[in-house]
């Protein structure tokens, strides 16, 4: 960490357990000045939500200031003893090529518990990519963004025999649907590992609609077994006519689908997307936009049947390991 007090015009990092509402607000403006540049956030969604809360348990805040202004950003997860921790970085565009980017990536590596961390890049934006790559790092990760037009036909929404479809109850159904979300994604520990706090804080965002959420279960015996969890990213104002008006074009999101295991092959996931999209586009929406994995090619071939076309990627990296 560099002495402010050698040159205070000159970045420096501080690295922190928790941020206080000045310097949440500072990285918020930062965020939004990135967003409006590029085009795409620079942080995930997981990383918005811990900043919003100013930070706690073991993740790491890092800040470079030059001047008092806060002109770059990072954040540290170091809770993945299995795959390394993992950090976020954002440089305000003004401050980029000056060593802001390389300075926030060396002190979360120093902050990390072991070598091994991994370094998100959103957007695949090219100075992410040249940092890696004079760091060391290679891609490891493609987690693909892809879209489709909600005017195009959609294909006709079919519940099979045995089950039925409803929304999301909330004080009803989150324990039923944390056991099936950890169900459907063991092998992904992002998601699978999802608690009540995690939904809890999830329900409490602005955009979180229960009637979005869908869920499947058998009838008559009412057994969870499958859902999709819709979301839309900006405001949709409905008029008594039933146009719709709001800020800036707002876009919906397949945001969860799962499927329990033990009820995979009666195409639960297929329909219940289905009906998603249907309902995303009742809501007015023109677009829909989903995130997979860039090596799951049987999820790809289901969305590509479902008129799912690729848009961007994020783009994951790490540091070889040692042969």
């Amino acid at each position: 960490m560099r002495d402010p007090a050698s040159d205070p015009t000159r970045p420096w990092v501080t690295v922190s357990s928790t941020l206080d509402a000045e310097q949440v607000a500072a990285v918020q403006r930062l965020i939004d000045e990135a967003t409006d540049r590029d085009g795409v956030r620079p942080l995930s969604e997981h990383v918005a939500l811990h900043l919003r809360e100013g930070g706690e348990g073991p993740d790491r805040q890092l800040l470079a200031v030059s001047d008092g202004t806060v002109v770059g950003y990072a954040h540290l997860d170091p809770t993945d003893l299995v795959a390394g921790a993992v950090a976020e970085v954002v440089v305000h565009p003004d401050w980029r090529g000056r060593g802001v980017g390389r300075a926030l990536v060396l002190a979360a590596d120093a902050a990390a518990p072991d070598d091994r961390l991994r370094l998100w890049a959103h957007g695949g934006h090219p100075a992410a990519l040249g940092l890696a790559a004079s760091l060391g790092f290679v891609q490891s990760r493609r987690l693909e963004q892809w879209r489709r037009s909600l005017y195009s036909p959609l294909p006709p929404l079919e519940v099979p025999d045995g089950f039925r479809l409803r929304h999301f109850v909330p004080g009803q159904d989150e324990a039923a649907w944390l056991t099936v979300n950890a169900r459907a994604f063991a092998e992904h520990p992002e998601q699978g590992g999802w608690t009540a706090a995690d939904l809890k804080v999830r329900m409490a965002e602005s955009w979180f609609d229960p009637e979005g959420f869908l869920l499947v279960e058998t009838d008559p015996d009412r057994t969870l077994v499958a859902f999709h969890w819709t979301k839309v990213h900006g405001s949709v104002v409905h008029h008594p006519h039933g146009q719709a008006s709001h800020a800036h074009e707002p876009i919906g999101e397949v945001y969860v689908v799962g499927v329990d295991p033990a009820w995979q092959g009666h195409r639960l996931g297929s329909m219940v997307t289905v009906a998603g999209l249907h309902r995303l586009r009742a809501q007015g929406l023109s677009q829909a936009m989903l995130y997979v994995e860039g090596d799951n090619a049987a999820a790809q071939a289901v969305y590509r049947r479902l008129g799912f076309t690729p848009w961007d990627a994020d783009l994951m990296f790490r540091r070889p390991r040692p042969t």
